[in-house]
């Protein structure tokens, strides 16, 4: 008899998936809550929201920004796969194609953003 040592999941298009959208669903979750914080200090005080959202005005930020609509849009777009794989009777069949359905429409809608967001941030800094 052949004693097996247990099984090493090896990580398909479907296991990518998984993680992928609960690295984003917590990434989302904690941006949503220190945007509520920051948001609220205006009730607080005005000027410690000024300088709160002064902080945000930098070079470093236009790529947490880009980071994060990365995320939304990801989560976005694999949540509509992940509710179509659970009621759609053939969903199981053509998960891995939706997944690279997914990350083509992923990857056109961050290359429009990105280009934009980052002409918008060239132009408000003067060109640079």
């Amino acid at each position: 008899m052949t004693q097996t040592k247990g099984t090493l999941y090896k990580g398909r298009e479907g296991m990518w998936s998984w993680v992928g959208h609960r690295i984003t669903g917590v990434g989302i979750f904690f941006f949503l809550l220190v945007h509520v914080l920051d948001t609220s200090l205006v009730r607080v005080s005005p000027e410690a929201y000024d300088a709160v959202i002064g902080a945000y005005k930098n070079p470093i930020m236009i790529l947490g920004e880009i980071g994060l609509v990365g995320a939304i849009v990801f989560h976005a777009f694999n949540g509509i796969r992940v509710i179509l794989v659970d009621f759609w009777k053939q969903g199981t069949r053509y998960h891995k194609q939706m997944l690279w359905i997914v990350l083509a429409l992923w990857f056109v809608t961050m290359a429009a953003f990105t280009v934009r967001h980052l002409m918008l941030f060239l132009d408000g800094w003067g060109g640079f």
